[in-house]
């Protein structure tokens, strides 16, 4: 018996020993700013930082009465299908060019991103919101656009 005495008191000497750790203010402080940090990258890695609560996405409906209300529309396609078909008063930038070219976009009104799909605007719309712009995309894209009748210049091959 004086075997189990010794490891409960040795058990107990750890958990006091522990115990007693884990109240000291430095550790209790450590401990508050792991969990801090760890609330911070959750929230961060789950879209983007702080650009994730910003980010949006509209349907091809919503897109529209945006155009009709006046929203600034980017085509994020490549000069071939833009020339092939684009909805009217809009501006081209392709994607791959966008970050070089954030000059020519306004900073004071909201920017929808288009493109063909729905897929590159999302991207795009990224790249605006990283650099400080307001910005949402049209999931569907243009083709969709087209489909539902909204006008465009020249047609889809």
């Amino acid at each position: 018996m004086s075997r189990r005495k010794s490891s409960r008191k040795n058990n107990l000497n750890t958990r006091s020993g522990l115990s007693a750790f884990l109240r000291r203010p430095a550790v209790q402080l450590a401990i508050l700013a792991f969990v801090a940090l760890l609330v911070y990258l959750i929230a961060s890695g789950s879209g983007g930082g702080t650009t994730s609560a910003l980010a949006r996405e509209v349907n091809v409906d919503e897109a529209y009465q945006m155009y009709q209300d006046g929203v600034f529309v980017l085509d994020v396609r490549t000069q071939e299908e833009w020339d092939e078909y684009h909805a009217p008063n809009t501006t081209l930038i392709p994607l791959d060019q966008l970050p070089a070219r954030l000059s020519e976009l306004p900073k004071d009104r909201e920017i929808l991103v288009v493109c063909r799909s729905g897929n590159r605007s999302q991207q795009g719309r990224d790249i605006l919101l990283n650099a400080g712009f307001t910005a949402t995309s049209m999931a569907g894209g243009l083709s969709e656009w087209y489909a539902k009748g909204y006008p465009i210049e020249g047609a889809p091959q």
